[in-house]
């Protein structure tokens, strides 16, 4: 074959510029597709574009999920320390709610994907529906719980007389809400599961719409609206929760979905709802035993001053923003591989978690670096008081290096779940949380003697140990003959 003259090659090159114009007219094409939410099967995608399209959504709407804590502590803050610590304790009570939700989310959304990937949608609309149901029944409990019994968990808490005698309306409207926080995170995971990312994308963002508008006029008293303090921001976060329920309720509903909510399915299936309690118990057992050891890791900090707890709120608050990207990786990592296994290729599924590892570790790793270096400016944007910017900063450094380990560990917690397989996660953070980090966490505080830092340092240390476990035994392969 004769060869090509090289002046010839080169005249036969494209322009440099307009291969430049093409890649970026083909990612913008693609960001417009993931933004607009995808009609493709997700099974048949390149795995790096299906990955692109579930991703950007599921990063967003995690996004989103975080600015309700983001936005309330931002105007809070102008209350005072005591204020932000009402936020911070209230939060801690939550986190049953957010467990509920958050064990239910990871049933729906491993059921869900798997019908979908069996090209079932009257199954999987069924099965939208049961998770509903179990969602409202077990919200209301939780509700009328939470409202009675406020003020006594605030104080076992370790809630300030301020707290006590200011803070418990904030409690008890948020409680009242609990409806609309389950609700949110449940059906949000049904649109997950289906594929739909960026509805769930687009819930979140009108939710945290309404609450950003009407968290500083219900705080402060702007305009017509009274000034009600930091009650004003749990009404205002429960009004744009309630508007996002009312969206999806609507989204569910109409026939342009991958999956449709019909009048034919709405009724009781009592083995269906069984099959996501036992799915879904474990991974509320699961997300309990995370959120509640941020609860104790709280309890610990308190003991040190409602300063040293303003600051770790913030810290936490900004921390727990920065990861949404990674849970946003994680949740397509669980869709793809919930939907492979449903068409049945796990192996496909299973290069779809390692590669959305790889890329949330060049995000997680970037935003690490960033935390690390400006950690006092960015705790200076959400108080003005030196003594919390202080210990705030440091709590956010700290945190920041438990990033790396996060990358692939929270991408393959994830994955299990997609999987089906929600004993494997609980377990490893059964071992690493309540095991290790609050043991240590306690230890290095008081007997060692290093005061509120040394529970910081506990947490990169369970981190680094919790994605070792996750990956060797992902790696095993046990959750590929997982039956949902």
């Amino acid at each position: 074959m004769e060869e090509t003259p090289l002046a010839d090659r080169h005249a036969q090159a494209p322009e440099p510029v307009a291969s430049g114009d093409a890649v970026n007219k083909g990612l913008w094409s693609l960001m417009k597709e993931a933004l607009h939410g995808t009609e493709q099967d997700l099974t048949q995608l390149p795995l790096g574009r299906a990955i692109f399209l579930l991703a950007v959504p599921m990063v967003l709407e995690m996004c989103m999920e975080s600015v309700f804590a983001v936005v309330d502590v931002a105007f809070v803050g102008r209350l005072g320390a005591e204020a932000v610590a009402t936020v911070g304790l209230t939060e801690g009570i939550l986190t049953i709610i957010y467990a509920a939700g958050m064990g239910l989310s990871i049933g729906a959304t491993a059921m869900v994907a798997r019908r979908i990937g069996e090209k079932d949608s009257e199954r999987a609309a069924r099965t939208a529906v049961q998770a509903i149901g179990l969602g409202v029944i077990i919200s209301t409990v939780l509700a009328v719980a939470g409202i009675i019994f406020a003020r006594p968990m605030m104080a076992a808490l370790g809630g300030s007389p301020w707290v006590l005698e200011h803070g418990v309306g904030y409690t008890r409207v948020m409680m009242g809400g609990v409806v609309s926080i389950l609700l949110l995170f449940l059906i949000n995971a049904i649109f997950r599961g289906a594929g739909d990312a960026a509805i769930a994308m687009r819930v979140l963002m009108l939710a945290n719409g309404l609450n950003i508008v009407l968290a500083p006029c219900l705080i402060f008293g702007w305009g017509p609206f009274p000034e009600m303090g930091v009650v004003g921001a749990a009404w205002a976060t429960t009004l744009g929760r309630s508007a996002g329920v009312v969206y999806q309720l609507y989204r569910l509903m109409r026939s342009n979905g991958r999956l449709q909510v019909r009048r034919e399915h709405v009724s009781l299936e009592p083995a269906t709802m069984l099959a996501m309690l036992r799915l879904s118990g474990a991974g509320m057992v699961q997300a309990l035993v995370t959120t509640s050891s941020w609860v104790v890791l709280v309890r610990i900090v308190s003991s040190f001053g409602s300063t040293a707890l303003a600051g770790y709120t913030i810290a936490i608050r900004i921390t727990m923003f920065a990861l949404m990207p990674a849970w946003g990786l994680g949740n397509a990592a669980a869709t793809l591989l919930g939907q492979s296994m449903g068409a049945g290729d796990p192996d496909r599924g299973a290069k779809a978690v390692w590669l959305a590892g790889k890329y949330n570790l060049m995000v997680l790793g970037s935003i690490g670096v960033a935390f690390f270096i400006f950690a006092h400016p960015l705790l200076g944007a959400f108080t003005t008081d030196p003594a919390v910017v202080d210990t705030g900063a440091t709590a956010l450094r700290i945190f920041s290096l438990s990033f790396l380990s996060c990358a692939y560990g929270m991408v393959i917690t994830s994955a299990f779940n997609g999987a089906g397989d929600t004993r494997t996660p609980t377990l490893i953070d059964l071992g690493c949380l309540w095991a290790l980090e609050l043991p240590l966490a306690w230890v290095l505080a008081h007997p060692v003697g290093l005061g509120v830092v040394g529970a910081y340092w506990a947490v990169p240390a369970a981190f680094a140990v919790m994605s070792v476990v996750g990956i060797v035994l992902f790696r095993r392969g046990r959750w590929k003959t997982r039956v949902v």
